[in-house]
């Protein structure tokens, strides 16, 4: 069996090629690690409060709070963002979408709270993430002999990331947008209905007068004349 096996004397060698694939991979397995993110969508009842929590491991962690209401009502959502110590980090009143990134200088939990106290009777739907992310950078495995390699493999690999990050906000937007547009074009079309169910109950109803009003006039006419 011995036979069988090819012995190579040329030395081994990898390409420029398979070390960036090999990088990339490397890259890929381990940004999962790096970011802990929350995408959800919620619908809040009237006089509802809802909240969300997101632990940070760490002191100077960033935390990332998208939110946009998609449907309901004035598209309004009441919000609150406290820290671990019930200390208030961001707020707003009747907001249709928000994105902030703040630090986060406290271990635990921090709080995400929706109130839909405004409204009566009508429920929103809110699409919102939450993401946590390490601010240090990820160490790459480098090579000896081409470190400048790895390097430039590494920005463009964050620039990647941040114009994919770009993308992403910009499609939820347009997502939001074609919700709430939408949204208008259904109320619109509900509100012409009714308003043209009326007005022809209202043609009806005067053609009905009209005739009730013609054949009483005739007949006091001829009482008359009798």
């Amino acid at each position: 069996m011995k036979g069988l096996i090819p012995r190579i004397h040329a030395p081994f060698s990898v390409s420029p090629a398979f070390f960036l694939i090999l990088l990339i991979t490397w890259c890929l397995s381990t940004l999962p690690r790096i970011v802990n993110a929350t995408s959800l969508t919620y619908s809040i009842a009237a006089h509802e409060k809802a909240c969300f929590y997101a632990h940070v491991d760490k002191v100077g962690e960033k935390i990332a709070f998208y939110f946009a209401v998609q449907s309901g009502g004035a598209f309004d959502i009441d919000y609150i963002v406290t820290d671990p110590r019930g200390q208030l980090v961001i707020s707003g009143d009747h907001e249709r979408q928000g994105d902030f990134i703040f630090t986060a200088n406290y271990v635990g939990e921090y709080s995400f709270c929706f109130a839909n106290d405004m409204s009566t009777f009508a429920e929103k739907l809110v699409d919102f993430e939450i993401t946590v992310e390490n601010e240090p950078r990820a160490e790459f495995p480098q090579r000896p002999s081409a470190p400048e390699i790895s390097t430039n493999m590494e920005d463009s690999l964050y620039r990647l990331s941040g114009s994919l990050n770009v993308v992403g906000r910009t499609q939820k937007y347009f997502r939001t947008r074609e919700n709430r547009n939408l949204s208008t074009v259904k109320s619109t079309e509900n509100r012409i209905f009714w308003f043209s169910l009326l007005e022809s109950a209202l043609i009806v109803g005067m053609a009905g007068l009209q005739v009730f009003v013609v054949r009483t006039f005739f007949n006091i006419r001829k009482g008359q004349w009798v």
